[in-house]
């Protein structure tokens, strides 16, 4: 079935461009992520804070706490902030929540897209690029305060290995070799990595790791959210490895929580 008649469709379901992104600019803009120029002014949004990624034996680890805040208020307890961005790669947000949750869900169409159009898979490279093209469209938003900083990485299939990638509100796109952290409690959380990383974790440590970095953030920024077993509220973890993106089972993360909490409990 085509559709002649919309811009950018004719002859093929999909168009012969590869971008959803400039699908969606030539036949729906008003589909795409508001970027306004009007002043935010005292608005209030929700914003997401804390998140990391780091690489063990198998591949690569994203971790993100559930808190959202808006002000000096929690607006969610429960926020999601790592998914799955395809079948190889995860992309965990940090920043205004709203803005945030939009880009993910373009940047997975993005993907998807491509892969339905060109038949194959864009290189973790070239995922990695298209993000950072994505996050610099945010830009006239982010000038007035709708900032969106996100981790991305997955499994590189021809390095045969977990990769990092993080980024400005510019767009500006850089690599890291071990682990990396934004959000308001990226600096006690990326301290606790610093002590507690090292090559070649096992994917039960590195679970682990991850899970205390956040616990360390919550203790030393109010924005952060530990875990809280009572509510059933615990990080969101997404594992990439060579056979593709999973969420790490909330029953690996409840375990890991407990063995840190046993290990700082005083004789």
């Amino acid at each position: 079935m085509t559709s002649p008649d919309v811009p950018g469709l004719a002859g093929s379901p999909f168009g012969e461009n590869p971008s959803f992104v400039d699908l969606l600019r030539k036949a729906r803009p008003d589909a795409l992520p508001p970027a306004s120029r009007q002043p935010v002014g005292e608005l209030s949004v929700p914003h997401g804070t804390t998140v990391l990624g780091l690489k063990y034996a198998d591949g690569m680890l994203m971790a993100g706490d559930r808190r959202a805040t808006s002000g000096n208020l929690i607006a969610d307890a429960k926020m999601r902030k790592v998914f799955p961005a395809d079948d190889y790669s995860a992309i965990a947000i940090a920043g205004a929540a709203g803005q945030a949750v939009e880009i993910v869900t373009l940047f997975q169409l993005e993907l998807e897209h491509y892969e339905k159009i060109t038949g194959d898979r864009l290189s973790l490279e070239g995922k990695a690029n298209r993000l950072a093209q994505m996050i610099r469209g945010n830009l006239p938003a982010a000038m007035q305060g709708l900032v969106v900083v996100p981790l991305f990485g997955g499994f590189d299939e021809r390095l045969g290995e977990g990769r990092i990638f993080f980024y400005d509100a510019t767009g500006g796109r850089w690599e890291e070799d071990d682990f990396q952290t934004t959000g308001s409690g990226g600096m006690p959380a990326k301290n606790s990595l610093k002590k507690r990383w090292r090559p070649g974790l096992s994917r039960e440590e590195a679970i682990r790791v991850a899970v205390e970095a956040l616990m360390d953030a919550a203790e030393d920024d109010s924005a952060t959210g530990g875990p809280d077993p009572a509510r059933g509220i615990f990080p969101n973890l997404v594992a990439v490895t060579a056979s593709g993106a999973e969420e790490v089972p909330e029953q690996e993360v409840e375990a890991a929580v407990a063995v840190v909490v046993q290990q700082r409990e005083r004789p």
